[in-house]
């Protein structure tokens, strides 16, 4: 098994920190952003150098994440919740394709299935099983909120033609009231 990348080693704190300093520079000035770095680990008292080439990989990582994000708020902004669903589906098949590949090279090659590509395979099923659930729940909701609203509409206008047949006949407040009862099934 490989030893851990040294990114991985540092704290939270200090991976969120160059996160947001790469964020902030345009994910570019890897030296400085690096050296900057170096100088917090030295403060924290690790014993841990991190090199540019390991800022850059985090740098492109991080935005290439930027990009997916965006290319996805993009694509789904014009979408409702069953295009949505539709996407989910789509998605999920690539990622099974991909799994599939992964594991045939495997195969084929030397044997040896990288921990962190597998790992990283399947959180991003995992996530999207979840987000899948999300979505299927998101529809239901909609489909019940659709219905009551339908349903209160209907229960207004009832109400509202009962009030109007009840003031053109007249009636008194006891009649009414009975009236109401009957037709709306609501005590006055």
């Amino acid at each position: 098994m490989p030893a851990p990348r040294k990114i991985d080693l540092m704290p939270d704190e200090l991976r969120q920190w160059l996160a947001d300093a790469l964020r902030e520079r345009g994910f570019g000035d890897i030296v400085a952003v690096t050296e900057d770095l170096n100088f917090r680990l030295e403060e924290a008292g690790m014993q841990l150098t991190i090199g540019k080439t390991a800022v850059g990989e985090f740098s492109k990582a991080l935005k290439d994440q930027r990009e997916a994000m965006g290319l996805a708020e993009e694509l789904l902004a014009d979408m409702d919740i069953d295009q949505e669903g539709e996407l989910h589906k789509v998605l999920m098949q690539m990622i099974a394709t991909s799994a599939v590949q992964l594991i045939r090279s495997v195969r084929e090659e030397d044997g040896h299935l990288d921990a962190k590509e597998l790992m990283s395979l399947g959180r991003m099923l995992k996530d999207l099983m979840q987000s899948a659930g999300f979505r299927e729940r998101l529809k239901e909701d909609e489909r019940k909120r659709i219905t009551r609203e339908a349903r209160e509409a209907a229960e207004a206008e009832m109400a509202e033609r009962v009030q109007g047949a009840i003031s053109e006949a007249g009636l008194d407040d006891t009649m009414a009231a009975e009236m109401r009862r009957k037709l709306l099934g609501v005590k006055s």
